[in-house]
Formats: C-alpha cells, structure tokens, sequence
C-alpha cells in the first residue's frame, strides 16, 4: 500500500473545484462557455463563424473603418481578423480597398449583399437570447442584466482594460 504524497492529500480532501473560493467565477465561465458554443449553433445556420458576427455589427454600426481600427476594436490578434476578413471577403459580405487617404492604410467595410445577412444575424441573436434567458420572467431578465453589468464594471476597474473606458479616454 502506496503513501499519499501532501499534495495528493490536500487534492483528495479538497472541495470541489467549484467551491474553491471562486463559485461565482466558476459559473460565469461555465455558463460563458455554453453561451459561446450556443452562439456557434445559431451563426451556423447564417453560414458564420462565432465572433464574424461581432466583426460585421462593428461595420454595420460604423461603416467603413480601417482595418487596423477594426483590429484595435474587436480585441483579437491581427492574424485572427484578417483570417475572419478573408472568409468574409470571401463570401461576399466585406469588401476591402486602399484608403484613399492614405493609400498604405486599407479600408474594410460591408457590401450592400450583407443587408440580408444582416437580418439573419438579427434573428440569430434574439434566438439566441431567447434560448438563453429560457425561464427567466422580465423582472428577473432585467436583474440579471443589472447585476451583470455590475460585475462587468468590477472587472473593468480591476483589469484597468475595459474597451469603453479606452474608448472614452480615445474621444
């Protein structure tokens, strides 16, 4: 009969994992994950990547912006955009062309073909949001939104890296 070591004792008479002193950290990333995977469920069905659907509301939202601010404003690794704008570009719903004011720089925008994309994006998400607060009565939907933004703004004060912040510091 083989001795437990400390740490194989320590991990054998631990808590489960989720009540390790982070319970709460724990279901936000369970339930973020879930919601990632949900959300690529829903974009398969408009022929889309998890996070392309981001990318297009930006340009949507905005119209055509370079594609270095793009990359600034979705977070991600250049690489990462440019291989969402390849596909994209691909499938016919971004176009990119030199900034006419400066011919270094590229311009990404959507093309009139991505309106019906649009739409399908759209409903994609009230599906998704839909599924994801299944059960919830609106009073709570609201409190749910509450509190979220209230543990979305401890994590902004604490990273010190919430995108609206930096872009109200850019303004």
């Amino acid at each position: 009969m083989t001795r437990a070591t400390p740490a194989e004792d320590a991990c054998t008479n631990a808590l489960p994992t989720a009540a390790l002193g982070g319970p709460v950290s724990h279901a936000v990333s369970r339930v973020a994950r879930l919601h990632r995977i949900a959300a690529g469920k829903v974009l398969k069905g408009v022929d889309l990547y998890p996070g392309q659907e981001l990318l297009m509301m930006h340009l949507w939202d905005r119209g055509a912006v370079r594609q270095t601010e793009l990359i600034k404003a979705m977070e991600l690794d250049p690489s990462t955009v440019t291989k969402m704008l390849q596909r994209l570009e691909q499938t016919g719903h971004v176009r990119r062309r030199p900034d006419p004011a400066d011919r270094r720089a590229v311009l990404v925008e959507a093309t009139d073909e991505s309106c019906a994309l649009h739409t399908a994006v759209k409903a994609a998400w009230g599906s998704l949001e839909e599924h994801t607060l299944a059960g919830l009565d609106p009073a709570e939907r609201t409190e749910l939104v509450r509190l979220l933004a209230k543990v979305e703004e401890n994590l902004c004060r604490e990273t010190e890296d919430c995108p609206d912040r930096r872009r109200a510091a850019s303004a």
